[in-house]
């Protein structure tokens, strides 16, 4: 099959991201204009400067220049409007349903309340679902850098909005922030009845991805590039039955790999591992889902049956109900079969 028709597969069929982050969202126009609007000064003069300093080389460059954007981010409106921004956009890109994380700690130490942050988000969420059917699951991340005792604090003004949160996270630097140091929180996260998932295994070793799974007890891995390195750990996350939320364009800008021709994906594939397509920060890494999907067509020589693969892997790997993945998994099949 052509790498046009591929392409063209990619853009029609019906997909699911299952590990973005809100903030990542924020195109460059946006921030200046919520800037202007709540009158906070950018250290960039021009969006031509802003989006020149959006050529990072790795995590931390990227972190320091995510958590600046954030500040312009103060009101139910702001967090409103940056979320339907990205629904609008996806929803032309044919996704169906988005699994996204906010990240509360980042916003809480700027004082800018959980109420606002969580309200707008929610607010655009659902206006979504009613517009076009879009379906959503909301994940409250924990910043990895901080202490457990933070994300317990969070944890706290998070319940009075838990019919909102179907599940938390875990992000922000890796190196030197193993799971097993929010070990506690994650288990009285599952007590509320929460899904669990984290970032392991994209900068950090697979000895990560292990506590991930062992004393975290994650129902996804983020990532879980370097699981790889590991044969063990591959089985055990085949027999756990264990999704990767894999996000190809991150990794070649945070320089994970070198290029996509090297893109572990396939590999993953090959293994029978669940591993799926997702954007991540799709504002600042340069590609949203279909850009993602486009570039390992383009540079990995995706064949048509790990294209449906990887999209049937998103949607089994969601936390959709049953009824909602067999509609879309018959919708992607019957397109599928047409080619």
């Amino acid at each position: 099959m052509s790498v046009e028709t591929l392409m063209t597969l990619a853009e029609k069929m019906p997909k699911t991201e299952l590990h973005l982050h809100i903030e990542g969202t924020f195109e460059p126009e946006q921030m200046f204009a919520l800037a202007e609007r709540n009158q906070i000064p950018l250290k960039y003069s021009t969006v031509e400067d802003l989006k020149a300093a959006y050529q990072f080389t790795n995590l931390q460059d990227f972190l320091d220049l995510y958590y600046q954007g954030m500040s312009v981010l103060l009101k139910e409106a702001d967090f409103y409007d940056l979320t339907m921004a990205y629904l609008t956009k996806v929803h032309q890109e044919n996704v169906v349903h988005v699994e996204i994380f906010f990240d509360p700690q980042g916003h809480l130490s700027r004082g800018v309340d959980f109420e606002p942050q969580i309200s707008g988000i929610y607010k655009a969420l659902k206006e979504a679902e009613e517009q076009w059917g879009m379906t959503s699951k909301l994940i409250m991340s924990f910043l990895r850098h901080l202490s457990e005792d933070s994300a317990f604090e969070t944890l706290e003004l998070a319940k009075p909005y838990l019919d909102w949160i179907d599940g938390v996270g875990l992000d922000s630097s890796e190196i030197g922030h193993p799971p097993e140091k929010f070990a506690r929180v994650f288990k009285a996260c599952q007590e509320l009845g929460l899904k669990v998932t984290a970032h392991a295994g994209e900068e950090g070793p697979a000895d990560y991805v292990w506590q991930a799974i062992d004393l975290i007890q994650v129902d996804r891995i983020d990532h879980g590039n370097r699981a790889l390195e590991d044969e063990q750990l591959v089985k055990q996350i085949k027999a756990r039955n264990l999704t990767l939320t894999v996000c190809p364009l991150s990794n070649l800008k945070l320089c994970v790999v070198d290029d996509l021709t090297d893109h572990p994906i396939k590999h993953m594939l090959k293994l029978g591992l669940n591993a799926t397509v997702n954007s991540d920060d799709p504002a600042y890494f340069g590609g949203y889902m279909v850009d993602n999907y486009h570039a390992l067509i383009k540079e990995s020589d995706l064949s048509k049956a790990e294209l449906h693969q990887l999209a049937k892997n998103s949607i089994v790997g969601s936390w959709m109900s049953a009824d909602t993945k067999q509609r879309h998994m018959t919708t992607l099949d019957q397109l599928f079969s047409t080619y």
